[in-house]
């Protein structure tokens, strides 16, 4: 965009001085002349830069479009992401089951030392664990249900 608005500049400055005809090109040679620069070097045109209200111009069209890009990705995206988020809840869900089974299984085989005994620490933490991971795999599937 900013190259096609530096590109139509530069043809209207060439209009513009084409239109001004050969008393200001001639003007410019005997200039150029007098102050010993060839005549080539005096009728190059200059480098044509944006001004500022072709910038901002230009910078409001981007951003409009990349809101208008950002509204039509979430738009699209939306559905997925609800669908996304329930699979996340019943992946995490299923995971912190195999923790609590696995716990469990420690539970049983520490059970004959419940009261007391050598295994106690060890029972009364894989007790702990069990319900930790059974809350948190229960809850994962409770909150999927609920979406």
């Amino acid at each position: 965009m900013a190259g096609r608005i530096a590109q139509q500049r530069a043809q209207a400055q060439e209009h513009a001085q084409a239109a001004a005809g050969q008393s200001s090109a001639q003007s410019g040679v005997q200039s150029g002349v007098q102050s010993g620069c060839p005549p080539a070097a005096a009728s190059s045109t200059p480098r044509i830069m944006p001004n500022a209200a072709e910038i901002r111009e230009v910078k409001q069209k981007t951003h409009k479009f990349t809101r208008a890009a950002g509204r039509g990705m979430g738009g699209f995206l939306r559905p997925f992401g609800r669908v996304g988020g329930i699979l996340w809840l019943e992946v995490t869900g299923f995971f912190f089951g195999l923790f609590a089974v696995f716990f469990a299984q420690d539970l049983w085989r520490a059970r004959a030392g419940y009261a007391s005994g050598p295994l106690h620490q060890r029972f009364l933490i894989a007790a702990v664990l069990t319900a930790v991971f059974a809350y948190l795999s229960i809850s994962g599937f409770w909150r999927a249900k609920q979406k």
